[in-house]
This record gives structure tokens, sequence and C-alpha cells, in this order.
């Protein structure tokens, strides 16, 4: 019974767990006991100056349109896989971020993904959700 608890509170400090599924348009984030806790869209807003995001999801969405030329929102995947690699893994690591309220959450992660991608895609996912974050599979 401590053990179990031990346990418990041990997985809770690294990360609940989450599905992802990462679409186009946008993302979902499902945790355990919880449900669906973010639906945002599949934005990042990055300085072009020096590539730091500057806003990630809704927040990024609005500013589509009204934002200096420096920068540039970027929608990093494209029918359903991976079209920009860095910019996935720092929307990724934001919405972990975002769920857990903690820096360094490495949650246990499952990623929906398109039933046609190859491989090699299907790698990039996993390691964009690993440079994330997310736990590496045992």
């Amino acid at each position: 019974m401590v053990a179990d608890s031990l346990l418990s509170s041990f997985g809770a400090v690294i990360g609940r767990d989450m599905a992802v599924d990462l679409g186009t348009a946008n993302t979902l984030v499902y945790v355990r006991g919880e449900g669906i806790v973010l639906d945002e869209p599949s934005v990042v807003a990055i300085n072009t100056n020096d590539g730091r995001p500057l806003a990630v999801g809704l927040e990024a969405k609005r500013m589509i349109g009204r934002t200096p030329s420096n920068i540039q929102a970027i929608r990093p995947l494209k029918d359903g896989v991976i079209a920009d690699f860095e910019i996935c893994e720092k929307m990724l690591r934001y919405f972990i971020q975002k769920v857990h309220q903690r820096k360094w959450a490495k949650p246990r992660m499952v990623i929906a993904v398109p039933s046609g991608i190859t491989g090699v895609e299907q790698r990039a996912v996993q390691e964009a959700a690993e440079f994330a974050g997310a736990r590496k599979p045992a």
C-alpha cells in the first residue's frame, strides 16, 4: 500500500500519461483520468531574427496577419506529417509544459499518426516527442 502510494507520487512528479493527436489544423491532448485537456491550433509564432518561439497555439493563431515582418506564424505539420521538425518539437514542448504546469515533466506519451506515414515519418514524430520532453519508450 505504501509502495503503491510512493510509485503513484513518483509518477506524478515524472509526468502523467498523455495521448496527443497532432493534427495539421489542431492538436488535442488527452490526460488519463482527466479527458481532453487541450485543444489548440497547431501553430507557432517564431521570431525570425533568433528562432525563438513567441507564441504557440491559439495565441500564435491570433497573431497571423497582425505581426511585424520579423515574426512568422508556422504550421509545423502538413498532410498529417511533420513538415518542420524543430518547430514541431517546440510546439510539443510548450503543450507538455502547459498541461503539466512544470518545466521538467517527463510524461509517457502516445501520439496518433496517419496510417499511411512512412517509417521515417514515424521516427520523426517519436524523436520530436522525445526532444520535447516525453519519456523514451521502454
